[in-house]
């Protein structure tokens, strides 16, 4: 069964084009005034898909402010239900990364368990499942594999919530991407050999500058969280989201002038 035939079609053909852009307002950002700055940024600034905290009222929240689909996240797939009733498009596993620094890890049998489980709960619904980064990434790709045959229908990448950059400028951006880009070609990879066609989301620590890198990696499209939602003002998230927009819309094109 392709359930990502159950999609909005604009969101079904930013998949197709490989020019998805997710706004990430935070697995446990459960604040309403963030969720609702956050979503009309990523409205009004082009984004194609909203990702939020797995709350029924948020999705009421989110869809009323952005316009957007919405995408709601969690690790207790009891929670997914009443968001979907509510009007979310589709339901993800993760990301992990707020959990970290809390000391709390998710290793590949509990990721795949949390699958299982989910796809029980909701045999229709469009699955969206991260890859944890804390994994080698042979593991990492394993995973990915074990997840599509488990009911997954989008993989995530993450990169280290703790990844820095050691340089100025356009190389610190690149080092800081470095982990989830590296994440993207392997599992990309992996998934293409194994003649699997799950598309791929690039998450954790991109920018402008290293968004065309997740692109040409293998993924279908990135997913920013920080970079927007941890701004203070309502104009600079905007900005943000209009320059990643404009980011995955260059690189469209010059894929598009190349074929």
């Amino acid at each position: 069964m392709n359930r990502l035939q159950h999609l909005p079609k604009e969101l079904r053909l930013s998949f197709e084009k490989r020019s998805l852009l997710k706004v990430i307002a935070g697995l446990s950002n459960f604040d309403p005034l963030s969720v609702e700055r956050v979503s009309r940024s990523a409205g009004v600034g082009g984004a194609d898909l909203l990702d939020i905290a797995c709350d029924p009222d948020l999705v009421h929240l989110a869809i009323k402010v952005s316009g957007l689909p919405v995408c709601v996240s969690a690790v207790e797939p009891e929670l997914f239900p009443p968001a979907i009733r509510a009007g979310a498009s589709f339901v993800e596993i993760g990301n992990f990364d707020s959990f970290y620094p809390k000391g709390r890890f998710f290793d590949a049998e509990e990721v795949l368990e949390l699958t299982r489980h989910t796809r029980a709960l909701l045999p229709n619904v469009v699955l969206s499942v991260t890859v944890p980064h804390i994994l080698p990434f042979d593991q990492q790709a394993q995973l990915a594999l074990d997840l599509v045959d488990n009911g997954a229908d989008l993989i995530q990448t993450e990169g280290s919530a703790k990844s820095k950059s050691f340089s100025p400028g356009s190389l610190g951006l690149i080092e800081k991407a470095a982990p989830t880009l590296a994440a993207a070609h392997t599992i990309s990879e992996t998934l293409k050999q194994a003649g699997y066609k799950a598309p791929l989301l690039c998450a954790s620590g991109l920018s402008e500058v290293t968004i065309p890198m997740a692109l040409s990696a293998g993924a279908s499209g990135v997913g920013i969280g920080s970079a927007v939602n941890k701004l203070d003002n309502d104009l600079a998230m905007l900005a943000v989201v209009k320059r990643l927009r404009a980011a995955i819309d260059e690189f469209s094109l010059l894929t598009e002038l190349i074929v």
